[in-house]
């Protein structure tokens, strides 16, 4: 794992949990040129506001962000903005910068009033105890999931060495557009604040927006990248070789996160790779490739090992794309083998019992093949298992 110049981590339990770590920090040495992509959804959570307002009039100039787990300050209207501010104040005391230099982020249960008292207490613990080491951070903005979830790339551009670390959480309400996932970017490159803002937009496009766990959109989510410039390279513009070299190493940050996100899905016991090829255009093969994974009876197929094509083919068809179905072929892959269950829109025979021990690995790829164009798209998504019920029927309590 590769941590970029200049950033520190940490994360403490301040008692919002029972026991697990609930309160993070990151930290530059330096001001950082910032970007944020937000929820869709029309309730955003009061940090997600605030961070929007924020990153509007302060883009060049962000030093921390502060997040804690286990409550949403969600839906708790001018008590709420009043706490994520108090979040932001005691961060920047404690850490001796501007209070418009730190951003906010929350995840947990929705409608409840942020424990200030404890909150604060555990920054003031948080700021002691910074270090390069950002697994504690990663920890402590989990809320169902099971793992952490870092990934980190380096590249050369102009012979300086980049670095490139993302974190993120993220088990349930996920769907595409974001979900309660949060992802932080940080990176030593030094970068306009335009094309970091468009390279965050078009990674997000095509990694976190196209996961499905359970196809509930949340209040929260977010993904923040903060570039200090400590790497010492030229400042990287649009459309540049600089540009598209840190792009790539951005997304593949993002990929493996989003993919990482699917993997720890509530209950999951199977990834699902969703391959759109040959469509008539990107925004078509988009479209299918997210209505596929996003599909509860395709979900539950998986997890039973069924090779229940026509669900495949049915999501397809709702999903808003306009496209020819009797020039599709469908396949099932694994590591287990790949079989085609259907050919221009028809089922064909198949071996059963072949595809149900291609299904019956832990990472299934769906391959549709429209034959009707040059266009492709990917999505991830996950089975949908009796654990998911009991994970979210005991949520709250």
């Amino acid at each position: 794992m590769f941590v970029p110049r200049g950033f520190s981590y940490v994360g403490v339990h301040c008692r919002i949990k029972r026991r697990r770590k609930d309160l993070g920090i990151i930290f530059s040495e330096v001001p950082c040129t910032a970007a944020g992509v937000f929820t869709t959804n029309v309730v955003k959570a009061a940090p997600v506001i605030y961070d929007m307002e924020i990153l509007e009039k302060n883009p060049g100039g962000i030093r921390a962000v502060v997040v804690n787990s286990g409550i949403a300050n969600a839906c708790t209207g001018k008590q709420g903005m009043i706490n994520a501010r108090r979040m932001a104040e005691k961060a920047a005391k404690e850490l001796n910068v501007p209070i418009e230099s730190v951003l906010v982020s929350s995840t947990g249960v929705i409608g409840v009033q942020l424990p200030m008292e404890k909150l604060e207490a555990g920054i003031e613990e948080a700021v002691k105890n910074l270090s390069k080491d950002p697994v504690p951070f990663a920890e402590a903005i989990m809320t169902t999931d099971t793992k952490i979830k870092i990934h980190s790339e380096r590249v050369m551009i102009e012979g300086k060495e980049i670095t490139v670390l993302g974190i993120a959480k993220g088990s349930g309400m996920i769907h595409p557009n974001m979900a309660t996932m949060l992802s932080f970017i940080t990176t030593d490159a030094k970068v306009s604040e335009g094309a970091l803002k468009k390279l965050l937009k078009i990674s997000v496009d095509d990694s976190y927006n196209m996961i499905d766990v359970d196809g509930d959109t949340s209040t929260n989510d977010m993904v923040i990248v903060l570039a200090n410039g400590l790497a010492g390279n030229t400042t990287i513009q649009e459309e540049t070789d600089g540009f598209w070299k840190l792009y790539e190493a951005v997304h593949e940050v993002n990929r493996v996160l989003a993919e990482k996100i699917v993997k720890d899905g509530e209950g999951a016991t199977k990834v699902m790779e969703v391959e759109v090829k040959n469509a008539p255009d990107r925004n078509s093969a988009r479209l299918i490739a997210r209505a596929i994974a996003s599909s509860n009876l395709v979900k539950t197929a998986i997890y039973g090992e069924d090779a229940n094509w026509g669900r495949v083919i049915a999501a397809a068809g709702y999903s808003g794309a306009r496209f020819n179905p009797d020039r599709l072929d469908l396949f099932f892959e694994s590591a287990a083998g790949r079989i085609k269950v259907a050919e221009n829109g028809q089922g064909v025979d198949f071996d059963e019992d072949k595809a149900k021990k291609i299904l019956s690995e832990k990472k299934v790829k769906i391959v549709l093949d429209m034959k009707q164009g040059k266009a492709f798209a990917r999505a991830w998504g996950c089975d949908l298992t009796e654990k998911y019920v009991e994970i979210n029927g005991r949520y709250r309590t």
